[in-house]
């Protein structure tokens, strides 16, 4: 935002998608054009339709957070076709190697689009959020000019040294990834058993909707003075939601015997 914008530029993204880049965006003083999703999924026909003279930036968020969901290559192929190529397209693919699998999934390092920016993280499948480390592709002239307002101490060296020992460590990435579908699978079976709708997700994360703002809320808070933390998503737009992590198998009991004990309290 601080490096390609201009005073009359303007951005596109999803309304109830990460908000991260909501912040960021808002706080330039740009008009931000908010999408409404479509069945908790980026509708990048109506984004494409929203792109004018003043678009500069679109973010992408694929897998979103935080629904868990993501649009495919048909979708993805069809929008870039749409988009110009002096609007910058920001793919955010945080949650990449958990859908990197998934037949459909648009992995936008396979397209070497000069407009597209990837970036991608060590804070979820590597486990390394407190390093907040992560990565970025794209044209050398667009990483260039990124350069010119980047900080010059970060990532820290730490950072580095330990976003390099993660690369080299296939074996827990697998596991990571292993363990994430078999848990995945574990809640799915316990909402599915209390009857608690979800948006199938393809994250190491699922969200749970119930329909009232006071139930979600009343959920967390109950949950929380049983010893589980999870994430309401009223401030990202979605007040009757909530974002359950996948943990380890140990710590998806934990939440499931804790639901199955406050679940009628609701």
């Amino acid at each position: 935002i601080r490096t390609f914008l201009n005073e009359n530029d303007e951005l596109i993204s999803a309304e109830d998608s990460f908000i991260g880049f909501r912040v960021l965006a808002n706080a330039s003083g740009r008009k931000v054009n908010w999408v409404k999703m479509k069945n908790y999924r980026y509708d990048l026909e109506s984004i494409a339709c929203m792109i004018n003279e003043k678009t500069k930036i679109i973010y992408l968020a694929n897998p979103d957070n935080p629904t868990g969901t993501y649009f495919t290559k048909k979708e993805f192929e069809k929008f870039m076709s749409i988009v110009p190529e002096r609007v910058l397209v920001i793919m955010d693919e945080a949650y990449f190697e958990f859908a990197q699998s998934i037949d459909d999934f648009p992995d936008s390092m396979s397209y070497r689009y000069d407009n597209v920016i990837t970036l991608r993280t060590f804070s979820k499948s590597y486990g390394l959020a407190g390093f907040r480390v992560g990565y970025g592709f794209a044209h050398h002239h667009l990483i260039e000019n990124l350069l010119k307002v980047k900080l010059p101490f970060e990532p820290s060296i730490p950072a580095q040294a330990a976003a390099l020992g993660a690369l080299n460590d296939k074996e827990h990435l697998s596991s990571t990834i292993e363990n994430n579908k078999l848990g995945m699978e574990f809640i799915i079976n316990n909402l599915s058993a209390l009857n608690i709708d979800f948006i199938p997700s393809v994250t190491n994360f699922i969200t749970v909707d119930f329909k009232e703002n006071i139930r979600a809320v009343n959920f967390v808070k109950l949950m929380l003075e049983n010893g589980v933390i999870l994430r309401a998503l009223g401030s990202f737009g979605l007040p009757s939601c909530v974002r359950i992590s996948i943990g380890t198998m140990d710590e998806n009991r934990i939440f499931a015997d804790k639901m199955n004990c406050i679940i009628n309290e609701l």
